[in-house]
């Protein structure tokens, strides 16, 4: 038998499930010592059941900030807003403020023109074809020795109409049909996606050059606009349905039913500035398309009458001295590229200042 230096007590810790061992000396207190010599006598513990050393205890060093300060919540300014929020991120981006300027630019080139020049664009004289600039003249003149830049100037008027009205008909028109849709739900909500999708699947200007064709002896520009408001309101409608329909389940819209207010005086009231956000960002880029159709119509022959000053028109003409005088075709390109890019421009300012995930990146 291996010599063991305990004898074990059989009315002892045995006798009562202890195993003496399972003690732990490294923690006994000097009164815990005396209760083993009285509890275990036979015992011959050496003197590992001294007291173990103090352990260091490390405290991180309190945070001169308290909680209260960190947790704060200011509740003495007015709450904000998401139009607010939106225009605080706005002012602080200069994209947002080089589009302002040149459409703001662009709207008064279109209202009065008589600021910017003082030539009649339809006063031609033959022999100042393809004139290259003097006084007075900056771009030069065209093949039928027009000024090109009187031309320029007064071309804004018509394109930038036709934009506005044709979006102004899209919004309402395509507002109006996606949220009775989204709103009401049900056999409308069918209906109504059955009809959208109809139209969505004619091309815009396919439709506009058959439409325009059919009625080429009744050109004008309320014609124009009418036809790009009849196809062109299908993308507003859906994108306003599906904003419809993620404010209608909101806490506001429930306690507006609740008091009895009227389905529609809801829709119109709460639903709609609500899903406003999305609708106005569509717009605002569908601005500048609707510019790019009508050019695109009048380049064809088949928008605006001839009389009428657009720079579809002056791009159509210019095309045959591209080689010869690409000045001519130049001017009313880049005053037409410039007004589409800043309302292109003004449309991705206005999406990242309402889109939270935006300004959250």
């Amino acid at each position: 038998m291996p010599n063991d230096h305990r004898s074990i007590d059989p009315l002892g810790a045995d006798a009562l499930g202890h195993d003496p061992h399972d003690l732990d000396p490294g923690i006994a207190e000097p009164h815990e010592e005396e209760a083993l010599d009285q509890l275990f006598p036979e015992i011959d513990r050496p003197a590992v059941f001294s007291k173990a050393p103090a352990q260091e205890r490390f405290v991180a060093d309190e945070d001169e900030t308290g909680l209260g300060a960190v947790d704060a919540v200011q509740t003495d300014g007015a709450p904000t807003s998401l139009w607010s929020e939106a225009w605080h991120s706005l002012r602080r981006r200069p994209l947002f403020w080089i589009a302002a300027a040149l459409i703001l630019l662009m709207i008064a080139l279109a209202a009065v023109p008589q600021l910017f020049t003082s030539v009649d664009p339809a006063a031609c004289q033959l022999s100042n074809s393809y004139g290259k600039p003097q006084s007075g003249h900056p771009f030069g003149f065209d093949r039928q020795g027009c000024d090109i830049y009187a031309r320029a100037i007064y071309g804004a008027r018509a394109s930038v109409m036709v934009g506005v009205f044709a979006t102004l008909g899209v919004t309402l028109l395509g507002a109006l049909i996606g949220a009775l849709a989204g709103f009401f739900g049900g056999w409308l909500d069918s209906v109504l996606a059955r009809i959208t999708d109809v139209f969505f699947a004619i091309p815009l200007v396919l439709a506009a050059i058959v439409v325009m064709s059919v009625f080429k002896q009744y050109r004008s520009t309320t014609m124009v606009v009418i036809v790009l408001t009849l196809f062109g309101w299908p993308q507003i409608a859906r994108i306003t349905r599906g904003a419809v329909m993620s404010v209608k389940n909101e806490e506001f819209v429930t306690a507006s039913t609740a008091i009895g207010a009227p389905k529609m005086a809801t829709l119109m009231r709460h639903i709609m500035p609500n899903a406003a956000a999305p609708i106005i960002v569509t717009a605002t880029v569908s601005l500048g398309i609707f510019i790019v159709l009508e050019a695109t119509l009048s380049f064809l022959g088949l928008g605006l009458p001839t009389e009428v000053v657009s720079w579809g028109a002056d791009i159509n003409k210019a095309q045959a001295a591209l080689r010869t005088a690409p000045s001519v075709l130049f001017y009313p390109a880049g005053f037409l590229a410039a007004t589409v890019l800043s309302f292109i421009m003004m449309g991705d300012a206005v999406r990242d200042a309402l889109d939270p995930k935006a300004r959250n990146r």
